[in-house]
């Protein structure tokens, strides 16, 4: 069976009509290609050999997700220092002017331009992303006070990657995201990696805030389990509670994967979490989630 083959066939199980991937990565070529030097190099952030398995052009990614059936995903960028953002959000926006089940993504950094751009658009954009380990930022800088302000009015949903995994930075951990909820209640976020490794933190903060999820990108897999990043069992009956409320989404991190996309699947599957969790994390959850924003209309050229 090919791999395609055997990603639909999983999902076809389960009677869904596809996935849907909160959590993959298209760049610029030129960052992009930064990106995979780092991954090569198991660079200071990666801490690890990661060789990764799909590296090929944007086209050749795009029919790769669409032999596997996923319905939508995401062109997640992320801003690394001041005066990149805006550059890789129009970036963004061709992007998903090209490919139509791709979500119009968007990202901003700590400078003094960031509330005008996002604000510019909120119309459009349907996922935010900030990386806090990668751009080493703090997510409470007050260059951001008013950029979270109009986020959370506008409810667009923000995948953060703020848990210190898989290398701890200044920034990262539970703290500073509890701090920026106390201050924006109403912002939607979506943590990546389920916040590994600071699980519990994480699963507690969704728990509290009505509008915080999680997303399942590389978590179980043997590579991530083999990082240190082992998700206590403890924990697991609070994550189906979690995800049959809505609360967690698919996430992949395609392409910079160490291991074939099935894989994922498969790890979320040994779980045992039951059939009726696996169809909410794997589609209606990221559906109900992007389909809940009163007024929203993407703009089509």
């Amino acid at each position: 069976m090919s791999e395609a083959a055997g990603v639909r066939d999983w999902w076809g199980r389960l009677g869904l009509p596809g996935l849907v991937d909160i959590h993959t990565h298209f760049l610029p070529p030129r960052v992009m290609a930064k990106v995979r030097a780092q991954f090569d190099a198991a660079g200071p952030l990666i801490g690890r050999p990661w060789p990764l398995t799909y590296r090929d052009t944007d086209d050749v990614l795009v029919e790769t997700l669409r032999s596997f059936g996923i319905e939508r995903f995401t062109a997640l960028a992320y801003a690394h220092k001041p005066g990149m953002a805006d550059w890789l959000n129009q970036w963004a926006a061709d992007f998903a002017d090209r490919v139509p089940e791709a979500l119009v993504c968007g990202t901003f950094f700590p400078e003094e331009s960031s509330a005008a751009y996002v604000e510019a658009r909120l119309h459009s954009v349907e996922v935010f992303k900030i990386h806090v380990q990668v751009g080493n930022f703090s997510p409470l800088d007050p260059l951001l006070d008013e950029t979270w302000g109009l986020v959370a009015e506008a409810g667009t949903p923000v995948v953060i990657h703020a848990g210190s995994g898989p290398v701890p930075a200044a920034y990262t951990g539970p703290g500073p995201v509890a701090l920026l909820l106390s201050r924006h209640p109403r912002l939607r976020l979506v943590i990546a990696h389920l916040g590994a490794p600071e699980y519990a933190e994480f699963l507690a903060i969704a728990e509290t805030h009505e509008r915080v999820h999680l997303d399942t990108t590389m978590a179980f897999t043997d590579f991530f389990s083999d990082m240190g990043g082992v998700f206590p069992a403890d924990l697991l009956p609070r994550l189906r509670d979690l995800g049959l409320g809505g609360k967690v989404l698919l996430g992949s991190d395609f392409p910079n994967i160490p291991y074939p996309y099935l894989h994922q699947l498969e790890s979320l599957e040994r779980l045992d979490l039951g059939d009726d969790w696996l169809r909410a994390v794997c589609h209606d959850n990221a559906s109900a989630l992007l389909g809940d924003r009163e007024g929203f209309e993407r703009v089509q050229k």
